[in-house]
């Protein structure tokens, strides 16, 4: 007809048919009937097009297959496509947790199945097809994470409910966008003493981030998770006054909600880590980081000086390869920089003299002495750091850590009283290298012991909530 509208396939309301399973090896699957022979697709249910396919392809094969045996023959193909199916949206949700987990972007799903394609059509060619069938759209992708992020919400749900007793961690950070992070954490355990401890939830703060805010987040996380406030046994928080404020702060409102609950008073110490990076800071050799970080900086930031700087290391054959940055906000970068500018200070000097930029501090004893005890120190400050990271991490671990590292400064204060360097490879390594320069006895013990006193007075709230936890 002509100028009338054209016929739309969606219009014509067609449905699968159950009979073209038994004539024509065919089921339907995503609104589309699939052969379960070769997992070709075909555009339409429509009968004169399954029947095309399958005549044109296998009629002469299967047309042997009548009644029971039919039946049988195709009961297995099914039996196999679903086995298939399951597989091949595991392995689709797999991925999704792979990439999720390593922070990889979505848009790389493509690259990782051209890399499963390539690997099976080396070892095993014939499976080629059924890996055709995995998923792995960055809608899907998006899809399956979400699935994953609501699956473990539901069973750390499940898990809150059970819990006899528990304990929660807030902290907030600004991101780039000067956006407020509020990040909430819940560890408990059970009647049968299984720990479960997961990051909660990560709440963003676009308005005000007041002590009544903080709580309303916190308690909302709580609430969602449906825990019997009056088992919070204990909340670890920063030090800003919207948090710790004896009145009004997050730790005040969240201990009296749980009086309210007729709840035991929790316990609410500072966050040890931060502590322990406070108690770092006393190091008062500012002098000493300032120089190395402004050479760093110098080296790395220039390309053309970076370039100039990794080729002098490769054609000297250095043990490194480059210098490392410091970060501020990771702390633990500092030890890093500090060994990798002491163990490259010869190529440095070198390097900079040839670009007429002189460093006097790697020609002064006294400074060299300063660096190699920073770096010794830092190395000691990042390994307990380590150390009281991580998962599952018990108060009675924490405190043998912290106990053991007090117990080093000790031993260390009497082997500097010595000279002795059998724990600090650095000073070790430089005092081989200068033998008749004197190493600064004095401001060494004074360093540790200011580091001791810091450990001793930062964590005796930490020694007092180990002795009421027992």
């Amino acid at each position: 007809m002509a100028g009338g509208k054209k016929r739309k396939i969606d219009s014509e309301c067609r449905n699968f048919q159950e009979k073209w399973m038994n004539s024509y090896c065919f089921v339907q699957r995503d609104e589309k009937p699939l052969c379960l022979i070769c997992k070709e697709t075909v555009a339409v249910f429509k009968e004169h097009n399954i029947k095309r396919l399958h005549e044109t392809k296998y009629k002469i094969k299967y047309d042997g297959y009548v009644g029971l045996c039919r039946e049988q023959k195709i009961g297995k193909l099914r039996e196999e496509f679903e086995k298939e199916n399951e597989a091949a949206v595991r392995a689709s949700f797999r991925v999704a947790h792979v990439l999720s987990k390593e922070a990889k972007p979505f848009s790389e799903r493509e690259c990782v199945k051209k890399c499963i394609l390539a690997v099976v059509e080396e070892f095993c060619p014939e499976k080629k097809s059924a890996i055709e069938t995995v998923s792995l759209s960055r809608m899907t992708i998006t899809r399956q994470v979400e699935d994953l992020g609501s699956d473990l919400l539901l069973q750390l749900k499940t898990k809150a409910g059970q819990f006899e007793m528990l304990s929660i961690a807030a902290d907030e950070s600004t991101d780039v966008s000067d956006t407020v992070q509020l990040l909430v954490c819940i560890r408990g355990i059970n009647t049968t003493i299984e720990i479960t401890e997961e990051l909660a939830a990560i709440k963003s703060l676009h308005g005000t981030t007041t002590s009544e805010d903080l709580f309303r987040e916190v308690s909302g996380v709580i609430d969602d998770l449906e825990p019997d406030w009056s088992k919070l046994v204990g909340m670890t928080t920063n030090g800003s006054r919207s948090m710790v404020g004896r009145h009004n702060g997050l730790v005040a409102r969240v201990c009296q909600q749980v009086i309210n609950s007729n709840g035991v008073l929790p316990l609410a110490p500072h966050r040890l880590i931060h502590q322990h990076n406070l108690c770092g800071k006393q190091l008062n050799l500012e002098h000493v980081m300032k120089i190395v970080v402004k050479f760093v900086n110098f080296i790395r930031s220039p390309a053309l000086n970076h370039r100039s700087f990794k080729e002098f290391l490769n054609e000297i054959e250095s043990e490194h390869n480059d210098l490392v940055y410091h970060n501020k906000v990771r702390w633990l970068s500092r030890g890093k920089v500090l060994k990798r500018f002491f163990d490259l200070r010869h190529e440095i000097k070198i390097f900079m003299t040839e670009k007429s930029n002189h460093l006097p501090e790697l020609s002064d004893p006294l400074w060299l002495w300063y660096l190699a005890i920073l770096s010794d120190l830092t190395a000691y400050l990042n390994d307990i750091n380590v150390k009281l990271q991580g998962k599952n991490k018990l108060i009675c671990n924490m405190y043998a850590a912290i106990s053991a590292f007090q117990s080093k400064l000790q031993l260390f204060i009497l082997q500097a009283e010595r000279e002795a360097f059998v724990h600090l490879p650095t000073c070790a390594a430089l005092r081989q290298e200068q033998v008749n320069v004197r190493f600064p006895k004095r401001r060494m013990i004074q360093l540790l012991k200011l580091l001791s006193e810091n450990f001793e007075e930062r964590f005796v709230d930490f020694h007092d909530v180990k002795n009421e936890i027992r």
